[in-house]
């Protein structure tokens, strides 16, 4: 071999090993800088400064708490009960054309902080929830999602949020920006957008009790911020827990029960534009409910069909004893919490707006499929007792509308009059009826849907 042909292939060599290194650089999304309570990162117990990798999945535990600073000064924050996915994090400062995000929030609460890359590159820039994509300005935002359900909040700058449908898929990378989409941006106090499952497009909301702040996971006071506001302290270093350790000469976590010292840094300064316009979607009032505690109303499967199992959850707590008055329909049952006291206005008429739901779909001549409900109200007259409700059941290529009448009884309970293809069975609660709760039963020519809902007002 001459000296040239092995001066070329030295050079070759040195090239492809020069590519993998920076490949596998590009991998790293980030560093684990917090970690409380249980969790898991690609299935290990996570560990502070522990690498997190494109692919790798983040799981908390109960009382789970992880900061992951992005390699672009970003952070992901999962509370407890949630589960990510690090779909893609490869960012570009020289090209921010080249550079491609993806996040997946499977289930629980999330806060996602943009770093300097993705500001770059908001194009290129996708948070995936089961039923919705979130594209950023720049952003600071807060995510709950269930199977069913998103809702998204924002801190700062602002988000598009749209339902999967049409050219807006989950395999898809940047923002969904579409006749459907909704924008949402920091500043309007007490709003989210909310998507559900077959929805399109996101429900502007606004409900202190819904909020993902409110889900059952609130943030740790250490919690990393973007951009503050003006009366707003000076921003979280969460290097600090970081710093405690090493000072001490140990790797281990700092006890949680004596946080780590808050250093002040300068805040990260969101380059965002201001909104030019207001949000055109008009807005759903749902007035605060004090302390509701737990759910007086509850309803699940009872039995697997449609390819999900039945609701272990509710089994437990129907098993318990606490709850009563069971009723079943399909493949549903619900029931109210033991002893409660049906209190309902004399007088006056209130709107409810949905705020869960589940539905199954079967033609005569085929097996039963999961489904959506959309298009969904429920008024009740308390001066005549009476409610009216009626939605629209979304699967297997059909849209099967739904519409009950029927009576309010002395202890709260829906039930259906005049109707032989409509079966309901359901409850009212709450301190002042502010809570509703039904299963329902369609037939029609060919087809049967089922389900289940829940409401708030």
């Amino acid at each position: 071999m001459t000296k040239q042909v092995k001066s070329i292939v030295a050079g070759s060599l040195l090239a492809v090993l020069a590519a993998l290194s920076s490949a596998a650089m590009a991998a790293e999304a980030g560093k684990v800088v917090f970690v409380a309570g249980e969790v898991k990162l690609a299935a290990r117990a996570a560990v502070l400064d522990a690498a997190v990798q494109e692919g790798d999945e983040l799981t908390t535990g109960a009382d789970g708490y992880v900061y992951v600073k992005t390699v672009d000064q970003g952070f992901l924050v999962l509370r407890p009960n949630s589960k990510a996915r690090i779909v893609t994090y490869h960012i570009d400062a020289a090209n921010p054309a080249n550079t491609r995000v993806k996040l997946e929030l499977l289930q629980g609460v999330a806060r996602s902080i943009s770093g300097n890359g993705v500001k770059h590159a908001r194009q290129n820039f996708r948070f995936n929830t089961p039923v919705a994509a979130i594209g950023v300005r720049g952003t600071d935002f807060v995510v709950y999602t269930d199977q069913q359900t998103s809702r998204v909040t924002v801190v700062s700058g602002g988000v598009v949020v749209s339902g999967f449908a049409g050219a807006c898929g989950p395999d898809g990378g940047g923002p969904c920006e579409g006749g459907a989409s909704r924008e949402l941006f920091a500043g309007q106090a007490g709003l989210m957008l909310q998507v559900q499952r077959g929805q399109t497009a996101p429900q502007l909301l606004r409900s202190p009790v819904m909020s993902p702040a409110d889900q059952g996971t609130p943030a740790r006071p250490d919690e990393p911020v973007g951009k503050v506001g003006a009366n707003a302290a000076a921003d979280v270093n969460l290097d600090a827990q970081k710093s405690v350790s090493v000072l001490s000469g140990s790797k281990s976590l700092v006890n949680n029960s004596n946080p780590p010292p808050v250093v002040t840094v300068p805040p990260v300064v969101d380059t965002s534009p201001p909104p030019t316009t207001t949000p055109t979607t008009p807005v759903v009032e749902l007035p605060p409910v004090v302390n509701p505690g737990p759910k007086e109303v509850i309803w699940g499967r009872y039995a697997a069909i449609a390819g999900g199992a039945a609701d272990a959850e509710v089994q437990a707590k129907l098993n318990s004893g606490a709850y009563t008055a069971q009723q079943f329909l399909g493949s549903y049952q619900i029931a109210r919490l033991k002893d409660t006291a049906y209190v309902a206005p004399r007088e006056g008429t209130a709107s409810f707006v949905l705020a869960s739901s589940d539905a199954i779909l079967q033609r005569t001549d085929g097996f039963a499929v999961p489904a959506s409900v959309q298009d969904a109200r429920l008024t009740v007259n308390f001066s005549t007792k009476t409610f009216d409700t009626g939605l629209t059941v979304v699967g297997d290529g059909l849209r099967v509308p739904v519409n009950i009448t029927g009576d309010v009884t002395k202890v709260g309970e829906l039930v259906n009059t005049g109707l032989t293809d409509s079966k309901i069975r359901g409850y009212l609660g709450g301190a002042h009826a502010e809570e509703a709760a039904y299963i329902f039963q369609y037939k029609t020519l060919g087809v049967m849907v089922n389900g289940a809902t829940t409401w708030s007002r």
